[in-house]
């Protein structure tokens, strides 16, 4: 098993602040993503903004030879979607933009869906629950728990509202660098897998789909998309095991904690 890298607390300090820098993007983009918006705007605004106001880099940008500094995924895509100025957001559309931003050294990674105009009740039960089995998983996370542990809590809220769960990609571990050890499932079995342990860092990221959880990558090499064409939503934090409990690094300003993490 590859070795994970345990963060010290100066460490998560520094990627604290990088995920707060990284939250405040998402309020930014808040007041600019609408109908008639195109997902490539979207990729502008984010690079000017951690860029020139946010002092930090787009971690995203150059990574496996990628130009743009977020995947923007819409509808069927399930992530990976590639920003482009002819994909223009209408109204009834869900969007998971997906962002990296990297200050002092650590990255933070972090996504969210957003609501174009008028929604179906479908769709919009769809991001809510994935959101909720996010946070199934993220209250899962504490020292000695398991990362099978996590997983189950996704899949098990997931899967009991009617939903599959995306297997071909999962969280990971992050630090200096995007991708560290361990990976980190959004399914599986309670206390099965690698015991947390305080220092750990690693995203949590959902892809829940409304139909089949079967996948397909478009032929830019890049775009994965249902296969049934049906809806997908995905949500994502940044957490750190604290010694009580969780962290969550990347918590945006209009979330509130469950009272559970409260407690911590």
């Amino acid at each position: 098993m590859a070795k994970v890298t345990l963060k010290s607390a100066e460490e998560v300090s520094v990627m604290r602040e990088a995920g707060r820098l990284l939250a405040s993007v998402f309020s930014y983009l808040d007041t600019l993503i609408g109908p008639g918006t195109t997902t490539m705007q979207i990729n502008d605004w984010t690079e000017r903004y951690i860029v020139d106001e946010l002092k930090a880099r787009p971690a995203s940008k150059g990574q496996y030879d990628y130009q743009y500094v977020l995947n923007a995924s819409v509808n069927h895509v399930v992530c990976h979607g590639v920003p482009s100025d002819k994909q223009t957001l209408k109204s009834g559309d869900i969007v998971n933009v997906d962002i990296t931003l990297e200050k002092d050294g650590f990255i933070a990674d972090s996504s969210k869906m957003y609501l174009i105009g008028e929604v179906n009740p479908f769709a919009k039960r769809l991001v809510d629950k994935t959101y909720e089995a996010l946070w199934q998983g993220i209250q899962a996370v504490k020292p000695g728990a398991t990362l099978g542990d996590v997983g189950n809590a996704i899949q098990h809220h997931a899967e009991s509202n009617g939903y599959s769960v995306v297997r071909e990609y999962c969280g990971h571990g992050i630090g200096r660098e995007m991708h560290e050890e361990p990976q980190v499932l959004h399914y599986g079995k309670k206390g099965s897998g690698l015991r947390l342990k305080e220092g750990m860092v690693f995203t949590i990221e959902p892809m829940i789909n409304q139909g089949k959880a079967k996948i397909k990558t478009k032929r830019d090499g890049w775009t994965v998309v249902t296969s049934d064409k049906k809806l997908s939503a995905q949500w994502e934090h940044t957490v750190a095991v604290t010694a009580n409990g969780v962290e969550v690094l990347t918590l945006r300003d209009e979330e509130q904690l469950p009272l559970a993490l409260d407690a911590n």
